[in-house]
């Protein structure tokens, strides 16, 4: 073999290298592109809202001279560029102030109350990938037929009508009127003082205590808001879902499965949905993010104590640390599930590897 011939599969070695490295440099350049759009944002609105943190640490009759202390300690009196810098520090180390309404670090809080809402957001995801994607394949499969329209309408409704208003109506309906679930909040206060949690997610720590009067409780206190964000993520799978199979259907190697005499079965489950479960990965997951950072007002009409409540509340306080270290901590997740969601889609379709 020639120099020529080994210099070749060297030279083709080096330039799928520096197109990897260009990738991830590229990917990594978008990433902190965005994290810092999002302190940015967050910043200048605790800047723009007319709330004096100030104020709202010392109280309103406090004496100038501490006022002015306060202002000075906490660095308001530099100029904006600085403010900001010291504020992507602090972020940048997990420091988002301390709160006004518990006196504890923003972080800490954030600990305590994140883990309620992402079990909440995780059930819901599930039921409404579950119920969603079997709708969507039928409404594919069955397109302009009552079945069809019915989907599609329970789907519009999912969109169209307010969260709170259905939450609302579950309470009266399911909780005051049948006494079907459990009310608002977690847990019975039967077991809030007697039941200590692990992980946070407490469906799953009432598994690893076995104990099962707890699992029982706890299920019935989430079925019903993890019911109603359920229910809206199943419009919007069900909804992708069938746009992704009817494009599936249309292609030829249906064609072929069908002239090759496979059951109507095999070809919509075996294949049409395989291959449109590549893109239905990255809807679940940009679901999954929506009602991370869409429970607010779920958890606050059934009382959740989750991230969202604690927003409601801090912001009804005018904490405003409290506040934007929670957006910031959103947004965090968001970002990283999108992704994430991007990088699955890479790895699950081969056609975007050889490009």
């Amino acid at each position: 073999m020639s120099m020529s011939e080994t210099q070749r599969p060297a030279g083709r070695a080096n330039r799928r290298a520096r197109a990897r490295l260009k990738a991830v440099a590229g990917f990594l350049l978008v990433v902190a592109t965005t994290y810092l759009g999002l302190v940015a944002v967050t910043f200048f609105i605790g800047r723009v809202v007319p709330i004096d943190p100030v104020l709202a640490i010392v109280g309103d009759r406090a004496p100038a001279r501490v006022v002015e202390r306060v202002r000075l300690e906490m660095g308001l009196d530099l100029p904006y560029y600085q403010q900001f810098w010291l504020y992507l520090k602090g972020v940048l180390q997990g420091n988002f102030g301390t709160s006004v309404l518990t006196t504890n670090p923003v972080m800490t809080d954030i600990r305590r109350v994140f883990p309620a809402t992402m079990e909440l957001a995780t059930v819901g995801t599930v039921i409404g990938a579950v119920i969603g994607i079997p709708l969507g394949v039928l409404a594919a499969v069955r397109r302009g037929s009552v079945a069809d329209q019915v989907v599609r309408i329970v789907g519009l409704i999912g969109y169209s009508v307010p969260i709170f208003w259905l939450g609302l109506l579950a309470l009266l309906v399911f909780y005051a009127r049948l006494g079907w679930t459990s009310g608002p909040g977690r847990i019975d206060v039967v077991f809030e003082y007697t039941f200590t949690p692990i992980t946070g997610f407490y469906l799953l720590d009432a598994i690893l205590a076995r104990d099962w009067a707890v699992f029982r409780d706890v299920l019935s206190h989430i079925i019903l808001p993890a019911s109603l964000l359920g229910y809206f993520s199943m419009a919007y799978v069900s909804r992708m879902t069938r746009s992704f199979m009817l494009n599936e259907l249309g292609q030829e190697y249906i064609v072929a499965a069908r002239a090759k005499g496979l059951s109507e079965t095999r070809i919509i489950w075996g294949h049409a949905l395989r291959n449109a479960a590549v893109p239905l990965v990255t809807v679940i997951a940009l679901s999954y993010a929506g009602l991370l950072e869409g429970s607010v007002l779920t958890e606050t009409v059934f009382a959740w104590p989750g991230l969202g409540l604690y927003i409601t509340n801090s912001l009804q306080n005018a904490d405003m640390n409290a506040v934007l270290g929670g957006t910031i901590v959103i947004g965090s997740v968001f970002i990283a599930i999108n992704l994430l969601s991007d990088v699955l889609y890479r790895m699950l379709d081969p056609r975007t590897r050889t490009r």
